[in-house]
């Protein structure tokens, strides 16, 4: 993209947010400079922009949230901003917005699909919300995010847990437990391919890949939840059995760390029906 056309796309940008007239535009320029291309043309990254932007986009978040859902106790409102500014929803509206065509990558990272990896797609949203309020001040970025990414999301309660969520509750809910991540693969800077498990008690009981740590884990925990669904077998009303998974503490197959069978779980595996009913008595625990 020539360096004309590549301002008249900046300029567009900057319309969205009620930005008519623009004299200076190095700090937007900057805003798509992922550390890659940085490393091989020299200057600076969006690293220091993405770290403003993120701050400004949690404000702007918060605020929103705050007076969007007046009488929703504190830990409601936190798992609301969470399913707002997580990677995978920052990445989402800068596809639509086109930011991979905007971002300058290294050779290595562009040949390696860096252009719609979620984590470059995520800082380079991030970093353009920082330079907005570096430039313009904090109404125009809210006016960026409340009308590019907040209220083109879907707030209801079935988008409000991820996946990792989703395992967390379950398993303290259940098993009194904590799933725990381990990487297991990260691939190379140019090709990232991260590889992460999850267990529980010890078990895997799910693994997955992503281009980002995030988003490897976020695979390990759905496989992990199809898992549950898949192997759960009833027991008299409602006994859920753990599905069996592989060691993660040298015990062997279909065996508690402890010796002995597989601990059951009194209480549904998490179907969209579960997850709903978990999310609505989480809120009122927090009540």
């Amino acid at each position: 993209m020539s360096g004309e056309s590549y301002r008249r796309r900046l300029r567009a940008l900057l319309r969205l947010s009620g930005v008519r007239r623009v004299d200076d535009l190095s700090a937007f320029e900057r805003a798509f400079v992922h550390q890659s291309y940085a490393r091989e043309h020299g200057g600076a990254s969006n690293d220091r922009m993405e770290f403003l932007g993120d701050s400004v986009l949690g404000c702007i978040t918060a605020g929103w949230l705050f007076e969007r859902f007046a009488e929703e106790p504190e830990g409601l409102l936190t798992l609301r901003k969470a399913a707002i500014v997580n990677d995978a929803q920052l990445a989402e509206s800068a596809r639509r917005l086109d930011f991979g065509s905007l971002t300058r990558l290294g050779a290595g990272m562009r040949a390696a699909g860096g252009a719609e990896n979620t984590s470059v797609l995520a800082d380079a949203f991030e970093a353009f919300v920082g330079a907005l309020y570096l430039r313009y001040g904090l109404d125009r970025a809210r006016r960026f995010v409340l009308d590019e990414h907040i209220e083109r999301l879907d707030h209801s309660p079935d988008a409000l847990l991820d996946a990792k969520t989703k395992l967390q509750h379950y398993a303290q809910e259940h098993l009194a437990a904590t799933p725990v991540y381990r990487e297991t693969s990260r691939g190379t800077p140019q090709h990232p391919a991260f590889k992460s498990r999850v267990s529980v008690k010890g078990k895997i009981l799910g693994r997955g890949e992503g281009a980002s740590k995030k988003a490897a884990q976020q695979a390990a925990a759905q496989a992990a939840l199809t898992a549950i669904v898949a192997a759960a077998v009833p027991r008299g009303d409602s006994d859920m059995v753990v599905p069996r998974g592989d060691s993660d503490t040298g015990v062997s197959r279909g065996e508690s760390p402890r010796g002995g069978a597989q601990p059951s779980i009194r209480g549904n595996v998490p179907n969209a029906k579960a997850q709903r009913q978990s999310l609505a008595q989480s809120a009122r625990r927090l009540k």
